[in-house]
């Protein structure tokens, strides 16, 4: 039989910091762009986009609390972040190239 007596790795102090920065940023901006394209029938080609951003602002809390999967948090946030930024800076970029051609 095999005895596993080692103790559970404690909880990271700071786990919820990157998690939290992102989602305070992007989620607004994501319900906003969520609310704009279902006003427009849909999201289109950036639905995927749209649930991609979701999904890994998600898995960034839901990843262990340990010490470990801290940088690989801090990415997933990140990526989860830029997904949600892509639609309104696509946009932002279009308005501008449109106005420097008119």
């Amino acid at each position: 039989m095999i005895r596993n007596d080692a103790q559970p790795a404690a909880a990271h102090r700071t786990w919820w910091r990157a998690p939290l920065v992102t989602t305070l940023l992007g989620l607004p901006v994501l319900a906003w762009e969520y609310g704009w394209f279902r006003s427009h029938d849909g999201p289109g080609a950036f639905g995927g986009v749209l649930y991609w951003a979701s999904g890994l602002l998600l898995l960034a809390w839901v990843l262990p609390r340990r010490r470990c999967p801290r940088g690989l948090r801090g990415a997933v946030a990140g990526a989860g972040l830029g997904c949600a930024l892509l639609p309104l800076t696509f946009a932002i970029l279009l308005g501008a190239a449109w106005g420097l051609s008119a």
